[in-house]
């Protein structure tokens, strides 16, 4: 029997978010080709979705203090024990998500004479173009020695060009995300009142404070506001919700694994980020016919949403904009079923087999 020829997908945890789980449906996908997946944590944490069985996953340091002396060990165990890997495993090509995973794989693959893609997943403004000369001088090296740097948005790519240190590169490819393919809905009410939804880490960057806010300006009667999701913002979220007088209409849920029921049910969704790379949550929620509104934030939104056809742009970090546009759009069913229907098309724009046919071809050409 032939041996499974190996893929390397690195990222720097596991832990919940939009480039955690496509990388890991890559992995996932890979794994059932001709190819045997090994997903490289950088740390070590409990994956947030599932890794379907035969996907090796290797976690390589467990991060217990925060000094300066433990960072450095930290740094040294990631490139010795990544380069042991990959000594060890001769993978055909790596895939890495996440910046930090970009240079280390970049670093390591050279050294290695491995085939390596990047994947940048959110905007350059909050990664790459913040580092100092050194470190934007070698991340723009080792991106310009991939075999190619995939980005999720058109704006994505724009703003990396914007680095003058980036703006030659000529293996730049656009690979938007797919439509996650969930269990169908189930008949079990999530909630017992009508109500907005929003999906996502509780982060300063998902926005979720503003979406609080506009929520509260709204003064709707009959409609709550459920957030699912968990992170470092929820004490934060919890008294802004307590000091509006908020706290039998919304509701931090936590994190689920029924996405679908809440998608299905919600009477809209709401994208408050202040940035994003593209928005696995907007597309989700588009993919059951479910109305939405979205900051126009960098990026992702703008080329997922044709305004007042598939959903509602706002300006970003208006909280008087979003307050408005939820509160016109639950006033108006005609309108919410239109853009609901609408958004529908994104199962066809995004089909997960087109898109994943995408990564296949780039790792035949690259391995």
């Amino acid at each position: 029997m032939q041996q499974k020829k190996k893929l390397f997908f690195i990222i720097p945890s596991l832990v919940g978010g939009g480039a955690e789980r496509v990388l890991i449906s890559l992995a996932n996908h890979f794994n059932t080709l001709d190819y045997e997946s090994i997903i490289i944590s950088l740390n070590n944490c409990v994956p947030a979705y599932e890794i379907t069985c035969g996907v090796q996953v290797l976690f390589l340091v467990n991060r217990k203090k925060d000094s300066p002396l433990f960072r450095v060990y930290y740094v040294a165990q990631i490139f010795f024990k990544l380069l042991k890997h990959l000594l060890k495993e001769k993978p055909v090509c790596s895939i890495s998500f996440i910046t930090s995973a970009n240079i280390w794989a970049g670093i390591t693959c050279n050294l290695t004479r491995t085939p390596y893609v990047v994947s940048e997943r959110t905007s350059p403004n909050r990664s790459i173009n913040k580092f100092g000369y050194f470190h934007n001088h070698l991340a723009a090296r080792l991106y310009k020695r991939s075999n190619a740097i995939v980005v999720s948005a058109s704006g994505v790519e724009q703003c990396l060009r914007e680095n003058k240190k980036f703006n030659k590169l000529n293996n730049i490819c656009k690979i938007n995300n797919a439509v996650n393919v969930f269990e169908p809905p189930t008949n079990t009410k999530v909630h017992y009142r009508k109500f907005i939804l929003g999906v996502g880490r509780l982060t300063y960057v998902k926005g979720f404070d503003i979406l609080i806010s506009a929520f509260s300006m709204a003064k709707l009667q009959d409609v709550d506001l459920l957030i699912v999701g968990e992170g470092d913002e929820r004490a934060n979220l919890i008294c802004q919700i307590y000091n509006l007088g908020l706290r039998d209409r919304v509701i931090l849920v936590g994190a689920r694994t029924n996405l679908q029921d809440f998608y299905s049910q919600a009477e809209l969704f709401v994208l408050p980020s202040r940035n994003e790379g593209y928005p696995n949550a907007l597309v989700e929620a588009m993919s059951f016919g479910c109305p939405c509104v979205a900051m126009n934030c960098e990026f992702g939104p703008a080329e997922i949403i044709i305004n007042n056809l598939n959903g509602i742009l706002v300006d970003v970090l208006s909280i008087a904009s979003l307050s408005n546009a939820i509160s016109n759009l639950i006033s108006n069913p005609n309108l919410m079923d239109l853009l609901g229907k609408n958004a529908l098309n994104i199962n066809t724009t995004n089909n997960a087999q087109q898109i994943l046919q995408k990564w296949e071809n780039l790792v035949l050409c690259n391995s």
